[in-house]
């Protein structure tokens, strides 16, 4: 059984690290809007599987920092979570739902509904597009 909560930040802070950027220092991976953000975590019975972090501003919601431990991903744990941010923008009355995606997950995220931008740009040695899904 699946179960999404609010966390603080730094319950997420270490699945970021490990899943995302492993290499680098530990506290690279914290945000500076991260007091400013709301952060889920999804729990497989008690185990924290998948995280990510929401920003508002004004009508739009950027998630970033979305990740899932390497040995759950591919078995719909991303994907439930992914499905409540978007099920959460549209009861928020979202009109713009957008992230900073790696160049390789694009693919996951058009499933859902989310459309490669013209923005792109390289960090930390991976290629990033921003991609976004609108709610009329």
């Amino acid at each position: 059984m699946i179960q999404i909560e609010q966390v603080p930040a730094y319950v997420v802070w270490p699945i970021r690290h490990e899943v995302m950027y492993p290499q680098m220092e530990f506290d690279s991976i914290k945000l500076k809007e991260d007091e400013q953000g709301t952060h889920l975590a999804l729990f497989g019975g008690n185990k924290l599987i998948s995280v990510i972090s929401l920003f508002r501003t004004g009508d739009d919601l950027q998630f970033r920092k979305f990740a899932t431990l390497a040995e759950y991903q591919g078995k719909g744990y991303g994907s439930a979570l992914l499905n409540y941010v978007i099920d959460t923008a549209k009861m928020e009355s979202v009109t713009r739902l957008w992230c900073n995606a790696r160049t390789s997950a694009a693919s996951f995220y058009a499933k859902f509904g989310f459309q490669v931008t013209a923005h792109s740009f390289v960090k930390h040695g991976y290629d990033f597009v921003i991609m976004e899904r609108t709610f009329l």
